[in-house]
């Protein structure tokens, strides 16, 4: 037996040593929409439109567990005395409290320094045939030493427990590494306890009084040598089957099965995300006081109580499942994480500040010149005009509106000449010429993007100017053939996202046939949804902000002209109607 347990402690040594070398990782990972059991639910509480997350996926626990095993009862325990084997599975109800089924078998064994005789001297081995079918004390009744009793008892149960996790309220982590638990549970348990009664002739043993003494017994080296002379009286056979109670539910006519109660504590450390190890200290009791195969010590000290056995076990857990689509068990998660990552992205948004330094209409937080002369008009950008490109800025420029292609003054006047001649002409036509000459190399142009606000596709004004851009490019090259292509960011469904990309793109596909006659056969209209952000893993509005656009780029060989996704709502130029019922203007994650 030692060889076994020394045999399954290597295994769970093994076991663990491989399993942590896969997985040593104990960092943060994300629980996306997928990894919970409403992933609807999960998408608009991450958009502000529910007040609850769902609850994650998460992991079953598969466990085993090895430790000593004794018996409280009438006869003194051996320590060690015995070993228990066993295992469990365990699932997350929610955070704190769990279900476990567990399994245990295992052995014990005792012996007492002090003599125990029959009724007839007083003693309290009553048990005999006229109380049950048991005769196993009929030849120590002529013997007034009595015996001194030896045990072993084998027993296993099954019962279902409901663990209690107290580790995993944090509010300086997010997860936790260690976790403290208890349990109590109900279930169905067997025994079978056999006593060393007779020598190898079959006989009672005699001389034990000799052994013991009188008054040995009393202090801890006499129990002891007791002991000690004792076990090499014995042969340790446990030849004798123990008492069995009459009238209780029995599998067959050998196996006593009795309802167990149990109540453990214990403490667990995580190793990885797959392992962690615990220690816990487990009570099994039931309606049996004959674990040990006594009832009654004498008729004065009856020790009237049922034995209880005492298991103290290493648990090895390893959760199972993929992590890419469950969690952990919750219990190793903390259920505060989501509001105190909610909290600090509060914190790091911008104050609204509507101080405007420079007095020029646009406001610091917005404004890219923040020491415009005073009275000097300035774009949405906060930057002093210069409307006749010159480079000097309107509110020093004596001609603001100078003619292009001529020198400038420092003043920003024209060095306009009152006559030219012929060759004034061509030189001015040649100087035109060299200005448009990437209009004979038409696949560079740099074409730009167009931004959009949550929910809408409405092309908002300070695009304007890019799409005159884009139509001024596409009237120089003639043969020009570009692809308009909208995309939204993550929040919503990928059916809404679909038709709200498509609506944009289609309101800048039908902005440049409008405003500036392109042939529509010239624009194909594409759409990817929430599929291709620019910024993956977005936190902030501002990453949110830049995946909600429409690419305008050059015809690729693959690019065809797709057709309205099914239920895409019908694009306008006032863009398309929020499914927020909230009123409001502006967008309401944008921290102000």
């Amino acid at each position: 037996m030692t060889i076994r347990i020394k045999f399954i402690y290597l295994l769970l040594v093994l076991v663990s040593g491989s399993l942590m070398a896969q997985d040593n990782t104990l960092q943060k990972t994300g629980i996306t929409d997928e990894m919970t059991v409403n992933a609807d639910q999960n998408k608009n509480w991450r958009m502000g439109q529910s007040s609850y997350s769902a609850k994650p996926k998460n992991s079953w626990e598969l466990g085993v567990h090895l430790g000593h095993l004794f018996i409280d009862g009438d006869v003194d325990t051996k320590i060690p005395g015995g070993y228990g084997v066993g295992l469990h599975l365990r699932k997350a109800i929610h955070y704190v409290f769990s279900v476990r089924a567990d399994f245990m078998y295992g052995q014990s064994k005792g012996m007492d320094p002090q003599g125990w005789t029959t009724t007839e001297f007083g003693g309290g081995l009553v048990e005999s045939g006229s109380t049950g079918n048991f005769n196993g004390y009929a030849k120590y009744t002529t013997l007034s030493e009595g015996w001194n009793p030896s045990y072993k008892t084998t027993q296993g149960y099954l019962a279902l427990q409901g663990v209690v996790n107290i580790g995993n309220l944090l509010f300086h982590k997010d997860r936790n590494k260690w976790n403290w638990y208890a349990a109590v549970g109900a279930g169905l348990g067997s025994h079978s306890t056999k006593l060393d009664l007779l020598d190898a002739s079959g006989n009672a043993y005699t001389g034990l009084a000799a052994i013991r003494g009188t008054d040995k017994f009393n202090t801890k080296a006499g129990r002891k040598e007791i002991i000690s002379d004792l076990e090499a009286k014995y042969d340790g056979k446990y030849e004798t089957a123990g008492f069995k109670k009459a009238g209780i539910f029995r599998l067959g006519d050998e196996t006593n099965v009795h309802v167990v109660f149990t109540a453990s504590m214990g403490v667990s450390r995580k190793i990885s995300k797959r392992i962690n190890i615990g220690l816990e200290h487990q009570l099994i009791t039931s309606d049996n006081d004959y674990l040990d195969g006594i009832h009654f010590r004498t008729a004065l000290d009856q020790t009237n109580n049922n034995d209880i056995s005492h298991y103290t076990n290493v648990r090895l857990g390893i959760n199972l499942g993929n992590f890419d689509k469950v969690t952990e068990p919750l219990y190793w998660l903390n259920p505060l994480d989501a509001q105190m990552n909610d909290i600090a992205a509060l914190k790091q948004r911008p104050v609204f500040d509507l101080t405007d330094t420079d007095q020029d209409g646009v406001i610091d937080m917005l404004d890219q010149e923040m020491e415009t002369v005073a009275g000097a008009p300035v774009d949405t950008r906060g930057v002093a005009l210069d409307s006749d490109g010159d480079g000097i800025a309107d509110h020093k420029d004596k001609e603001p509106y100078s003619p292009p292609g001529y020198v400038v003054s420092k003043e920003g006047v024209a060095d306009v000449k009152c006559c030219i001649n012929m060759d004034d002409v061509n030189k001015a036509i040649d100087v035109k010429a060299g200005s448009f000459k990437a209009a004979s190399d038409c696949g560079k142009w740099f074409l730009p993007m167009i931004h959009f606000d949550l929910d809408k596709a409405n092309i908002k004004p300070e695009f304007y100017g890019h799409l005159h851009h884009v139509a001024s490019v596409m009237k120089m090259c003639p043969d020009l053939c570009v692809t308009v292509q909208g995309h939204t960011d993550v929040r919503s469904s990928n059916n809404y996202n679909n038709g709200l990309s498509y609506s944009r793109a289609e309101n800048v596909a039908n902005h440049l046939v409008s405003q500036y006659g392109i042939d529509r056969s010239r624009i194909k209209l594409m759409y990817g949804g929430e599929e291709t952000p620019m910024v993956s893993n977005t936190r902030g509005e501002k990453e949110h902000y830049m995946n909600r656009r429409v690419e305008i780029r050059i015809c690729a060989p693959e690019d065809t002209d797709m057709a309205r996704p099914e239920g895409a709502p019908v694009g306008t130029s006032k863009g398309v109607k929020s499914t927020n019922t909230s009123k409001f203007i502006g967008n309401k994650n944008s921290g102000y």
